[in-house]
């Protein structure tokens, strides 16, 4: 009996997914999941549709759709895509969805209604790839639309992508109208430098009142200013971006011509004593949304709030960018990763607090490292992973950890003496080698080189509330809170004010402070304990015990001697009173 033979088609497949999906998901997932099914009825399905394509199935929050054409997959993709960055723009970030999509032209294996086979493995590679809001697409499908549409594609290169054996050419699609009115804008764009690079046009005047121009000016002007303290980003010079005040350029073509990835723009709006200040920052090589804010204030006193407006951009722009660029790092190929996305892919692993990736994290920053033996940042971040393995015990010999971090600390300083977050790292590690008196000192030479930067206000509060200086490690720890409300690490700012509100006796506020931290999504056993000893102190000993029993599951060798490690008091009292609290809430002895 002859066997059955596999049916085959030529087919252009069309993969598409949600950007960050699991964190909208996880801030609203019944308004995240009604918004999604309205996207697809309103706009999403009705398109694919009309354009004659077959949705072949759904996958959460992805879509796996087969077109007969390359050019009705790419042009329903263009325009889905237009759609949606316009929609976007007049919503917050947490109410936005953006869509990556990958189109591949390939041999597909039909099974019933399903299909399969490297044709759609290319595509979902290529959606991997992608940036968000984009549309890439193969070189075979670039053969095929080429001059058929209103669209140019800018050539990203061979990439090598996972599972596959042979690297996949590939081209970012844009619509011409959307995007510049140069056919060919590749040749005529700056390189981007090997860091993140990012302009600040002039903020526009929307209030009429002439008198509120140099508010506007003075705003950007201070921002550029605040932003070229952070010593991973290039920034463009305010002569350069001014050219364009008075304008309205395609930010797509700001990014061109001034070589950079990044571009913020805004505006201000005066109405009686009140002013609107709003600010979006710009992916300028796709123009997609990557952050949006507005602030409205009452004009009591012009400066200090030209001052405080300016600090809170500054503060927020820096970590939206690091979270891009992690991003884009993971999705990049292991094998082609250079000393910046090394650098950012082990801050990826970093954060994720385990002894795995910790251990990869390490790694990453010692290829870095190998990459540029004067990359300050890879420096740092091998600091702080040595550190965090330190805190968290994944290190098999944590003298020799802490020895290693003590001297990758001072190499980062050495390296680059203006960069904050090297002050910062060599900050904590004098902490725990009990250098308090060094410890303040290295990170206020980080608070002074970089005011807006959360962290270093943290680890001033640290090391001051280890010190015994309560009031004024309450102050660092709510500054940080304050500049990077919405930190990836919050959790670890509130910890800290906990600790310092235990150890000055100050509990009602102690545990309100130390709630606050448990309910961080990311926060590590540190957070518990905390809570555990404040509940423990104040007689709740029934809750203590819950909460003791959740931090022994993290944590099942946590023990008196392990906190007296990690937390260097210098009055052994304020430890000891920490460690009645946790033996009575159920720490074993």
């Amino acid at each position: 009996m002859a066997e059955e033979r596999v049916q085959r088609r030529l087919a252009a497949i069309l993969v598409a997914d949600v950007v960050a999906y699991s964190r909208l998901m996880e801030k609203d997932e019944a308004g995240t999941l009604e918004r999604l099914k309205a996207l697809r009825a309103d706009l999403i399905d009705p398109q694919i549709a009309a354009d004659g394509g077959r949705i072949v199935k759904t996958m959460g929050d992805g879509l796996l759709v087969e077109f007969p054409s390359a050019v009705d997959a790419v042009r329903n993709a263009l325009d889905i895509q237009a759609v949606m960055a316009r929609r976007n723009a007049d919503l917050a970030e947490d109410h936005r969805m953006e869509f990556r999509v990958g189109i591949n032209l390939g041999d597909v294996i039909i099974e019933g209604d399903d299909i399969h086979g490297d044709g759609v493995n290319v595509a979902a590679r290529l959606e991997g790839l992608c940036e968000p809001g984009g549309v890439y697409v193969s070189g075979s499908v670039f053969d095929q639309v080429a001059g058929k549409l209103d669209a140019w594609f800018d050539d990203l290169g061979e990439q090598t992508v996972k599972n596959l054996a042979r690297p996949v050419r590939v081209f970012r699609a844009q619509i011409k109208s959307e995007a510049a009115a140069d056919p060919n804008p590749v040749a005529k764009a700056l390189p981007l430098p090997d860091k993140p690079s990012i302009a600040v046009l002039p903020f526009e005047n929307m209030s009429g009142d002439p008198e509120q121009e140099f508010f506007a000016d003075g705003m950007a002007e201070d921002i550029i200013t605040g932003l070229s303290r952070y010593r991973s980003l290039f920034v463009i010079a305010r002569h350069s971006t001014f050219a364009y005040k008075g304008q309205s350029p395609d930010l797509r073509d700001v990014s061109r011509d001034l070589g950079v990835k990044y571009v913020l723009e805004g505006s201000i709006r005066k109405a009686g004593s009140r002013i609107r200040v709003t600010a979006q920052l710009i992916d300028g090589t796709t123009g997609s949304h990557i952050w949006a804010e507005r602030y409205d204030r009452e004009l009591d006193d012009i400066f200090t709030l030209q001052d405080e407006i300016t600090e809170t951009i500054v503060a927020a722009i820096g970590p939206e960018i690091d979270q891009v660029e992690r991003e884009r790092a993971q999705r990049l190929a292991p094998d082609s990763l250079d000393a910046w996305e090394s650098y950012q892919r082990g801050l990826w692993y970093l954060y994720r607090f385990n002894r795995e990736d910790n251990a990869e994290s390490q790694r990453l920053f010692r290829l870095a490292n190998a990459h540029s033996p004067n990359f300050s940042p890879a420096q740092s971040g091998l600091t702080h992973a040595l550190y965090y393995s330190f805190m968290h015990g994944y290190a098999e010999d944590r003298s020799a950890a802490l020895g290693e971090a003590f001297e990758t600390g001072r190499k980062a300083v050495a390296s680059d003496e203006r960069d904050a977050d090297a002050h910062f790292a060599l900050g904590r590690i004098l902490n725990l080698k009990r250098e308090l008196d060094a410890s303040i000192a290295e990170f206020e030479v980080a608070v002074a080189y970089n005011p807006s930067f959360a962290h270093s206000h943290h680890g001033l509060g640290t090391a001051l509330l280890f010190a015994g200086e309560w009031d004024r490690a309450i102050e660092s720890f709510d500054r940080a809170t304050r500049l990077s409300p919405h930190d990836p690490l919050l959790w670890i700012f509130r910890t800290g004010k906990a600790l310092t509100l235990l150890t000055a006796r100050r509990l009602d506020k102690a545990e309100e402070s130390a709630r606050q931290a448990v309910r961080q999504p990311t926060a590590a056993f540190t957070a518990y304990f905390i809570l555990a000893a404040t509940l423990g102190q104040l007689g709740k000993d029934e809750e203590a015990r819950k909460v003791m029993a959740d931090v022994l599951r993290m944590k099942p060798d946590i023990s008196a001697d392990y906190v007296a490690q990690i937390l260097p008091f210098r009055n052994s009292a304020d430890l000891e009173y920490l460690i009645e609290g946790l033996h009575k809430a159920g720490m074993p002895h």
